[in-house]
């Protein structure tokens, strides 16, 4: 490349890679390109229209998007999609806009933030076994993660991490960015778990395990289902099971059995017994019966006891934690099981399971330190606003989504990328996560934080003027860096 190319090029410091870009490109991030020899954001700068619908409406703002008609500002929200970012952060963030909400003087700093330290949270409704607790999670065969602790009928993922997107190799930390940019923009992304399933996660669908995609959640452990529906099966059958991973439950010895008068069956459950009806490890997690290995549920249970109880003739159900697997049994004059079909009203009883497990989902949430030098674009002096946040007097938001912000110290938020506005999340090639962040406060308070007054711009202005965006280099191919 000769000097001259060189030169007419120009660099961007949007972030840490600070590339070349000529004229009519994108840089390697596709977020900012060179339009008329200035570097300008290639996505408009997205408001949100709190009127309408219940979220409220997303759109993308442009100069010739506005027809100039006056607006409430208490109505309208600027987002912190497509307004750019001004890294390293001693420069003012790129919009403080002034704006009236219930006749109060608010102002919001909005920038686009790059996170080295982020991570993705994922709650998946399933009763299939993903993988033991800290087994490794990988896309496109590398590390991105790893499996966190199980939920009420839920399992969990914890991805990314300053670790995987840069203290491993080049290409681990390449799969993490594209793995938890394409996760918080709502795409479907496939998971290998070491040594477990196979899943697709993806934001507000079913997760597909091994190829199967789930239905329901489960409507409790086996001893809540025994809690839960225990009265209505008095007088239908003479024992009920209720297959789990976690707690299987047994009618006749729960509790709530014995509150309505359930008489002993003398049935004996292979597995680790707890209280009186409630039994750990009656088999090994798997994809089977309510979360375990087991295809055939008899083979949790032992010789049946007739000095407690059992008789030829005696009623059994077997059934799941999400009504999906269930099998009727009576036992024979040698007290051993005999697959029956089901009673048309203990059917019903299964149903009713069924009606009452929720739609299995993927949740998908951003977490990220939303600290560092990006307060600076905010402050002059950055603990005043860390201070602010953790006081509650300074709201956070990403893409106008209200965050969570975790106690103690620094400013650790998470929020549902669910509703979210479309391609809120990008990146820039270090490699890190670039998402949204909002901050808005009082202005008499965001002067006392030492912000940049002389940087704040009103809503009218804002909606007038906008920033500088080249929305039609997206069709350019080719990146330079």
């Amino acid at each position: 490349m000769s000097r001259r190319e060189i030169q007419e090029k120009i660099r961007c410091d949007a972030c840490p890679v600070m590339c070349y870009v000529a004229e009519g490109r994108a840089g390697a991030c596709d977020r900012y390109a060179n339009i008329g020899g200035k570097i300008v954001r290639c996505d408009p700068l997205t408001v949100l229209d709190q009127r309408l619908e219940q979220g409220g409406e997303i759109t993308p703002f442009l100069k010739a998007n506005w027809d100039g008609s006056l607006v409430n500002d208490d109505e309208i929200f600027i987002t912190a999609v497509g307004s750019g970012t001004t890294y390293p952060d001693y420069k003012p963030a790129p919009f403080i806009v002034s704006r009236q909400y219930d006749d109060v003087d608010m102002v919001t700093v909005v920038t686009e933030a790059i996170y080295s330290y982020c991570s993705c949270k994922i709650k998946i409704d399933t009763d299939r076994h993903l993988g033991h607790e800290a087994a490794i999670v990988r896309a496109e065969g590398e590390i991105v993660g790893h499996v966190m602790t199980s939920e009420y009928g839920s399992q969990m993922l914890s991805l990314g991490g300053v670790d995987h997107l840069t203290g491993g190799s080049k290409s681990e930390g390449r799969v993490t960015c594209d793995t938890l940019m394409r996760l918080f923009n709502r795409e479907a992304v496939e998971l290998q778990v070491d040594d477990g399933a196979r899943v697709v996660v993806q934001s507000g669908k079913p997760p597909i395990v091994d190829g199967v995609a789930e239905k329901r959640m489960r409507v409790g452990c086996g001893s809540a289902t025994i809690g839960m529906f225990a009265s209505q099966w008095k007088g239908l059958v003479d024992e009920v099971v209720v297959v789990d991973d976690h707690i299987t439950g047994v009618v006749s010895e729960h509790q709530a059995g014995k509150v309505l008068g359930w008489p002993g069956t003398g049935i004996r459950i292979k597995g680790r017994r707890s209280t009186p009806g409630r039994y750990f490890q009656v088999a090994q997690p798997g994809l089977g019966w309510g979360g375990t290995d087991i295809v055939d549920p008899l083979v949790i249970l032992g010789d049946w006891n007739p000095k407690k109880g059992a008789k030829p003739g005696l009623r059994l159900l077997m059934v799941s934690t999400t009504g999906e697997q269930f099998a009727y049994f009576e036992l024979d004059d040698d007290l051993i099981p005999q697959k029956k079909p089901i009673p048309q009203d203990l059917a019903s009883s299964v149903d009713l399971i069924a009606e009452n497990c929720e739609p299995a989902l993927c949740t998908v949430m951003f977490m990220g330190g939303a600290g560092g030098s990006l307060r600076a674009g905010v402050t002059q002096n950055p603990v005043r606003l860390t201070r602010s946040v953790q006081a509650f007097k300074t709201a956070v938001s990403c893409g106008g989504r209200p965050a969570y912000v975790w106690p103690g110290g620094g400013i650790t938020i998470m929020v549902d990328v669910k509703d979210m506005p479309d391609g809120s999340f990008g990146y820039v090639p270090t490699p890190a996560i670039v998402a949204p962040l909002e901050f808005t406060l009082p202005r008499e308070d965001y002067k006392a934080l030492g912000g940049h007054e002389a940087s704040i711009r009103d809503l009218r202005e804002i909606l007038e003027h906008g920033g500088e965006y080249g929305a039609d280099v997206r069709a350019v191919s080719g990146k330079e860096e």
